[in-house]
């Protein structure tokens, strides 16, 4: 028998089923896209400059009007990996989400695509689902989202991809299944328990949790370096080999 290290063994498991094609939530309801969500995504994503932001770091987007929109969406429906999903808040869609890489024999989904109007951005809209999590380095808003749900930082891939003709960095973010469920519990307080005017502050005691505070109640998540600190240890440099 080897005396090398090895890692902690794995019990074999059934598939997961694929998502169903609407995944209702408390606040928000998860749906496959459809060309006609575009009137409302379009006018929520577009005409000024906080509006637009949405799309600085994706590879798409924004479009000259809501019909351009349309096909773009319409292209999407059929694609099942990246899955595409659009976030529906009750009173029309607020924004799209994708599932992809997804693979079923070693259990590993990513989340991205992640984009929102900022009417709905740093709300309870953006806590229902959650795996692995990358963005662009300079995606500010998006970083702080992965650390809000409870995802660990793990790295940067430098040169990792080209968007719109600029070189894009990416951090990387994942949650295992052990951080899942303290992560889950305090998710669920704030999103369920807490009263609506009081989850600002809830948000801001989730938001310490995972940069590295503690807040009351048992158990106390181990703590997570804040990511202006990780952000400062950054390497600069880049090399080849």
């Amino acid at each position: 028998m080897t005396r090398l290290p090895l890692g902690e063994p794995v019990e074999p498991a059934e598939p997961p089923d694929e998502p169903e094609p609407v995944i209702d939530g408390t606040e928000v309801t998860l749906r496959r896209p459809h060309p006609d969500d575009a009137p409302a995504l379009f006018a929520a994503t577009h005409g000024d400059e906080e509006r637009e932001a949405v799309w600085t770091y994706m590879g798409y987007g924004p479009w000259p009007d809501a019909g351009e929109m349309a096909q773009w969406i319409g292209s999407t429906v059929q694609s099942q990996d990246p899955m595409w999903w659009t976030v529906d808040a009750g009173s029309g869609p607020v924004g799209m989400a994708v599932l992809l890489n997804r693979d079923p024999l070693d259990r590993r989904i990513e989340i991205g695509h992640i984009g929102y109007a900022p009417s709905v951005q740093r709300t309870t809209v953006n806590t229902e689902r959650r795996v692995e999590w990358k963005c662009d380095a300079l995606n500010e808003r998006s970083r702080v989202a992965a650390l809000r749900l409870g995802f660990t930082f793990e790295g940067v891939f430098r040169n990792h991809m080209i968007v719109k003709g600029r070189n894009r960095d990416s951090a990387w973010f994942a949650m295992t299944d052990a951080e899942g469920p303290p992560a889950c519990a305090r998710l669920e307080e704030w999103l369920y328990q807490t009263p609506p005017g009081s989850r600002d502050a809830g948000a801001v005691a989730c938001r310490g949790w995972v940069a590295g505070g503690t807040t009351p109640g048992p158990p106390n998540p181990p703590p997570r370096p804040h990511f202006a600190d990780i952000a400062a240890r950054w390497p600069r440099t880049r090399h080849c080999t």
